[in-house]
């Protein structure tokens, strides 16, 4: 099954990412945010770095800031702190032309009971969405999660289109969670808005290139395309060029 050449994105964790885009006409997820202080500190100097990577580049999305930011945090400063930067996050990327805004749901396994974190999570996101541009949309990625039912009630529940979940089927795959990536994808599909692609061997985090682990990529991608056709997909891993290119050579765009 091919993919809509507008649905396909590349990450620039990758160094090779503008090449990427521009050689297949993909679009660019920015992730210099990823750390918060870089909204602060210097600034300029990445704002201009973003700005070298996305001219010319047709289509924008955002990857919102995580580090120590969760949206059941238990102490009420810093949940304000999580606020004040998901909003700033937003405004910065509605500023580079990003209608689509990858979030972490900031879930940390024996830390936060599942019951709490879902009733706080969903007070969270739907205050903030009241802050949300109505043209953008914000997607909620699984890290720790152990399986993939938490995040899907947290957007079931809100209930606002304007909400949907990122699937990483990398992090899906990692030791943090022993279910199948079958039953993710079950539970997953109906809500799913992006999907970040990548893969790994279970005992790290590796973003490696889609071929490049344990997940059988080629049926996993082909049935999110059949259950989900209307999310988008991010090229996470390290390096993109392999990654488009196993695309291409899989079928999946030309």
């Amino acid at each position: 099954m091919q993919i809509d050449i507008n649905r396909l994105f590349v990450s620039t964790v990758a160094g090779d990412a503008r090449e990427t885009a521009t050689e297949h006409g993909l679009g660019l997820e920015i992730a210099e945010f990823c750390t918060a202080m870089n909204m602060d500190d210097d600034f300029a100097a990445w704002d201009a770095k973003v700005r070298g990577e996305i001219d010319g580049v047709s289509r924008v999305a955002f990857h919102a800031p995580f580090n120590e930011l969760c949206p059941a945090a238990i102490d009420p400063k810093v949940l304000q702190i999580a606020r004040e930067r998901y909003r700033q996050a937003a405004k910065l990327a509605y500023a580079y032309g990003a209608r689509r805004m990858v979030v972490h749901s900031g879930y940390v396994p024996l830390v936060y009971f599942k019951g709490y974190f879902h009733e706080k999570s969903v007070i969270f996101w739907t205050e903030l969405l009241a802050d949300i541009p109505d043209d953008m949309t914000l997607l909620l990625e699984n890290v720790l999660e152990d399986e993939p039912r938490l995040d899907a009630q947290i957007v079931a529940e809100v209930n606002d289109p304007r909400l949907r979940l990122c699937f990483d089927i990398g992090h899906a795959n990692t030791i943090a969670s022993d279910v199948p990536i079958d039953e993710w994808i079950t539970a997953v599909a109906p809500y799913l808005g992006h999907l970040h692609l990548h893969n790994n061997y279970r005992d790290w985090d590796h973003h490696n290139p889609p071929g490049d682990g344990t997940i059988d990529m080629v049926p996993a991608l082909t049935r999110l395309l059949n259950e989900a056709p209307d999310f988008t997909i991010t090229l996470e891993s390290i390096e993109s060029a392999p990654a488009a290119k196993w695309l291409r050579d899989n079928g999946f765009i030309v």
